[in-house]
């Protein structure tokens, strides 16, 4: 809106006659603030938003169906310095995404959701010099950007099985990626700063795709203090991954492998998973993937398995899934879900 009154002066002055060199003034002012709008403004903010709705059903549990909904806006920004750095911001608005256990601070609503605020980070790049991300909330550290099972955490359902100690990163961390050593290698490392509560802790990914169709990666990292895997067993130790998967056609086949050992202590946990992939079309693809927790000292492995199929036109991803778990808690006895959910992006 401030440059086109700005060129229309500058064409006025290129076609006037009268009155010269006071315009002459005008037009080479106004241009040279044209100039500097444009150096201040050469970055770009963009939004994306995501919305998704749902039904599921867990066997044996009360109330039977419920209903499911998601929401966020992420905002993203990125520009170019005059010396070469890339500089890019990322921030996300996602409605009661940190609630708290217990209304115990201001809230927003009812339900005791916190702010609206959720991941947010500020990276910074160059060819020569890689890419440093700091994170504010939200942070993977370089071993958890890679430590999501090849079935895609279908644990993570309800079922009360706990969710495998990982690296992940506090707010505030560091994720530095390194410049390219070689082609299709990717080489990521990070720092997390500590507390009275947590130690500060490191991290390491290596990612390869040099192989048409084929992705290997292995990550490692510390955990701090108070990193857990279950309910009974926590402390410092060692994070280590392992996936690889190969694309051949319309089949897509995916294996992982996570072991996390804590110091001074002999209950370590390990998660071995798989999952196969055929697209029908461009648009249809059906999958099946397992999952088996083992804990040391625990005599039953807490094992998940799902069907899913995904169908996607426009923006809009239809999908449909069961799941069936054994073992929960370590302990005799099975669960299982259904669940029917679409997502849009826009």
């Amino acid at each position: 809106m401030i440059k086109k009154p700005r060129l229309l002066l500058i064409i006025t002055l290129n076609k006037g006659v009268i009155n010269m060199n006071k315009f002459k003034k005008i037009g080479l002012t106004a241009l040279a603030g044209s100039l500097v709008a444009t150096s201040a403004y050469a970055g770009a903010v963009s939004v994306a938003g995501g919305a998704s709705m749902g039904v599921k059903n867990n066997s044996g549990k009360d109330g039977g169906k419920s209903w499911t909904m998601g929401n966020q806006l992420t905002f993203s920004g990125s520009g170019e310095l005059d010396n070469g750095l890339n500089v890019s911001i990322s921030f996300v608005l996602d409605q009661g995404d940190d609630a708290p256990a217990t209304n115990t601070v201001t809230t927003l609503d009812s339900r005791g959701d916190t702010s609206p605020f959720d991941s947010h980070s500020i990276t910074v790049s160059s060819d020569t010099l890689g890419s440093v991300t700091m994170a504010g909330e939200g942070a993977s550290s370089a071993h958890s950007a890679l430590d999501t099972t090849a079935a895609g955490d279908i644990f993570d359902n309800g079922f009360g099985i706990s969710s495998p100690a990982s690296s992940d990163a506090a707010s505030g961390s560091l994720l530095y990626t390194l410049p390219s050593i070689m082609d299709d290698l990717t080489v990521t490392a990070s720092y997390s700063g500590g507390t009275t509560a947590v130690e500060s802790t490191t991290a390491l990914g290596v990612t390869f795709t040099g192989v048409e169709g084929l992705s290997v990666s292995y990550g490692q990292g510390e955990l701090g203090t108070t990193a857990t895997a279950s309910a009974t067993v926590g402390g410092s130790g060692d994070a280590t991954t392992m996936k690889a998967s190969y694309a051949y056609g319309s089949f897509t086949a995916a294996i992982s492998n996570t072991e996390v050992d804590f110091d001074g202590t002999g209950n370590d946990d390990e998660v071995d998973s798989f999952k196969l992939s055929y697209t029908i079309t461009d648009d249809l693809s059906i999958s099946y993937g397992e999952e088996t927790h083992k804990t040391s000292g625990s005599p039953i492995d807490e094992e998940v398995e799902s069907v899913s199929v995904s169908y996607t036109t426009g923006g809009m991803t239809v999908t449909a899934a069961q799941i069936d778990a054994s073992g929960v808690d370590h302990s005799a006895g099975d669960k299982e879900r259904w669940k029917l959910g679409v997502s849009f992006a826009f």
